[in-house]
């Protein structure tokens, strides 16, 4: 043919004859060294760990090792983190569950990662997604409405987790707000579905008193970090709520939300739509 072979990794298969082959070598039809990831909104740092072990042959125990290092100080390189508690050893070494200090800011994507990716590698390629996502007007907003960016991540993964529809998202935000204001308890089922390690859609009373920070049918206020990893419809409804006069809301079995302005109201869709 007169070409020379061009290195590389290519795919063959035991039905290709040998001119098929040859044409392959000499085009140049190199296998990407890349690989395609897709993290998904929603997931926490557990679930991101596993989906890599099984897509990039990166263990879970290294995964957990980057993403919980505070020495490697993320937030010299991120301003979006300086806010984060769980950046300084002294809250680390005081709290009640130990949690993963970059859990809420491993931006939910599709990536495209070279296959010989180190865990510390597909980190910084989240967070330097977070960094780009989260706009320089997105951020001053969040300080004009004197909110912190760890605050409004941690109340963007409660949404994330409690409702699909952007729109409700927006109503739901307004809605915790409100709560929060009021001194009212959040009442988040997604926190006690993070504390038990389940998804149910209807919780016992026993769930409910579960002991835990996280527990905020107990606790007044945010808890104390994110539960997962939201995406920016998630994000963009805690920076930006719909004010309406709804104090109360569930999702019914098909993911469709109801909202409520008194208890009472409330009550009864419960008793209409999660029999």
């Amino acid at each position: 043919m007169g070409k020379k072979i061009q290195a590389g990794e290519y795919s063959l298969s035991p039905n290709m004859n040998i001119k098929e082959i040859a044409q392959i070598l000499v085009s140049g039809q190199i296998i990407p060294n890349q690989k395609i990831i897709k993290i998904i909104e929603g997931w926490d740092y557990t679930e991101i760990a596993e989906y890599l072990e099984n897509k990039m042959d990166i263990s879970r125990d290294n995964f957990f090792s980057i993403a919980d290092d505070y020495t490697l100080k993320w937030e010299d390189k991120y301003s979006f983190l300086r806010d984060n508690p769980f950046l300084k050893i002294e809250s680390r070494l005081s709290s009640y569950l130990h949690p993963v200090m970059l859990e809420g800011y491993l931006f939910p994507d599709t990536y495209q990662i070279y296959k010989n990716a180190s865990a510390k590698d597909i980190i910084k390629k989240m967070l330097d997604n977070f960094d780009k996502k989260l706009s320089a007007k997105m951020r001053e907003d969040i300080k004009k409405q004197k909110k912190t960016i760890f605050e409004i991540v941690t109340l963007a993964s409660i949404i994330e987790k409690e409702v699909p529809n952007e729109e409700d998202r927006k109503i739901v935000a307004g809605i915790f707000y409100k709560r929060l204001e009021k001194g009212m308890n959040l009442e988040s089922c997604a926190t006690i579905n993070f504390i038990l390690g389940n998804n149910k859609k209807q919780l016992s009373f026993e769930d409910t008193r579960v002991e835990s920070p996280y527990n905020t049918y107990i606790n007044k206020g945010l808890p104390p970090g994110p539960i997962c990893n939201p995406g920016i419809s998630a994000i963009n409804a805690a920076i930006y709520p719909q004010k309406t006069d709804y104090l109360f809301f569930l999702s019914k079995p098909n993911n469709e939300t109801v909202f409520s302005k008194t208890f009472e109201e409330h009550n009864q869709n419960k008793m209409k739509w999660l029999k």
